[in-house]
């Protein structure tokens, strides 16, 4: 039954006729030295087929119990057909191959169908993305002629252990101290793969040096260990790049106060307030010894040098990863068990060795309650500490005694910091 009403059907064909001048505006863009007459599908040719598209889609809705999608489906046969034979021409007059002018038509229609019988908004949308799709040709032409073999190798191997692998895994622990859920480790591994091969892409889109710290603050984002164990691995490879691998380490670890600060903004937003300050300063010290190390290596007499990275995806180094990462996680929980209620501190101290956002959540939600605001904010605090304390242990030990003591001396002063605020720097009063 047809409920439509003239006002909302007239808006509606108004928007499928935007949609097919939005698609039709960079189509005739790119066609606009062709003189008229040669052009199969311009501006006015995706508005009117829009249009047409938004007519029979109103006409189906008419004759809804009569046949009336059999009808547009007919009608969309029809139209393709005349419009591909229209581009046939156009390809042997210009002795060309192409389908995208094609496609593109047919999507105008399509879309002026869509945007009368279903939602609008999804349909502006589409047409929005499609547009961006057409304009952005030499771009992405650019791009795949670059790809090499090896790029996309490892970008399918990666989707692979993130689409296939991850969702097959069970979401529960299987050892016996409970330690290790399959899932959660693989997923872990997933992301030292995913900062590598983010670093790559940086590197290769901004520039080896600009990329490196990029690379190192969205790895932070994801996993500031992940991010240290690979800035460490390409130290260990290129030394004479240290200055700026141990930047992209630090740049990741500046990043841990500001995202532990966001967790318990979330559980529990005073205290999250309390502890601002020392995570705060903990970030802000990392950052300007970030930015030292980084600009230090534009000093360096290799500064012209840029790092070779051959494998986007190590992936023997991140199953290597993920193995060490499983043994820490069972190790932190049998110690854990056998320490019993010696408690929050030696919970948060072994805890925050394999993580920092566990110990920070069940402070935010129950140490609060149990052991004071104060004493939950050391505990979160202590986790901190423990993480940067394996974090600079393993970039000793995997990048050497160069980017050791580098992060070492940054990590120690941001500690520093975030101690002198937490106990120098009052909390708000009722907090």
């Amino acid at each position: 039954m047809y409920e439509m009403g003239a006002a909302e059907l007239i808006q509606r064909m108004a928007v499928a006729v935007a949609i097919g001048l939005l698609i039709g505006l960079e189509r005739g863009w790119r066609m606009r030295d062709e003189r008229e007459g040669e052009r199969a599908a311009g501006l006015r040719t995706h508005g009117l087929s829009a249009l047409l598209g938004g007519v029979w889609g109103a006409i189906a809705l008419v004759f809804a119990n009569h046949g009336g999608a059999t009808a547009l489906g007919a009608a969309f046969v029809l139209f393709g057909a005349l419009a591909g034979l229209f581009r046939y021409r156009e390809n042997i007059h210009n002795e060309t191959f192409g389908a995208t002018t094609l496609v593109g038509v047919l999507i105008s229609f399509s879309l002026g169908v869509f945007a009368v019988v279903g939602d609008q908004r999804a349909a502006a949308a589409a047409a929005v993305a499609t547009a961006s799709l057409l304009a952005a040709k030499a771009l992405l032409h650019g791009w795949v002629e670059r790809l090499t073999w090896v790029e996309l190798r490892s970008a399918l191997v990666l989707l692979a252990m993130s689409f296939i692998l991850l969702p097959a895994l069970p979401d529960q622990a299987i050892d016996p101290w409970g330690a290790v859920n399959p899932y959660e480790l693989w997923l872990m591994t997933v992301l030292i793969g995913a900062v590598s091969f983010a670093g790559y892409v940086a590197v290769k889109v901004v520039g080896y040096r600009r990329g490196v710290a990029v690379a190192g603050m969205a790895g932070g984002m994801a996993s500031s260990t992940a991010t240290t164990a690979a800035m460490a691995r390409l130290a260990s490879e290129h030394p004479d790049q240290i200055n700026v691998l141990a930047a992209g380490a630090v740049f990741a670890n500046a990043v841990m106060g500001p995202r532990v600060l966001a967790i318990l903004g979330v559980v529990n937003p005073d205290f999250g307030l309390r502890l601002a300050a020392p995570l705060l300063a903990v970030g802000a010290v990392y950052l300007g010894a970030g930015g030292f190390l980084w600009l230090s290596g534009w000093q360096d007499g290799n500064a012209d040098k840029p790092v070779m990275l051959r494998n986007p995806l190590d992936l023997p180094a991140v199953l290597k990863f993920g193995a060490l990462l499983a043994a820490v996680m069972v190790l932190s929980r049998i110690l854990t068990k056998f320490a019993g209620s010696s408690g929050a501190y030696a919970l948060a101290l072994i805890s925050g060795l394999a993580d920092v956002d566990a110990v920070s959540l069940a402070m935010a939600s129950q140490g609060v309650g149990e052991i004071g605001a104060g004493a939950a904010g050391l505990a979160v605090l202590l986790a901190i500490f423990a993480n940067t304390v394996v974090k600079s242990a393993m970039s000793w030990v995997i990048g050497g005694w160069g980017m050791g003591w580098r992060l070492g001396l940054s990590s120690a002063l941001a500690i520093g910091a975030g101690a002198t605020a937490m106990f120098l720097i009052p909390a708000l009063p009722g907090l």
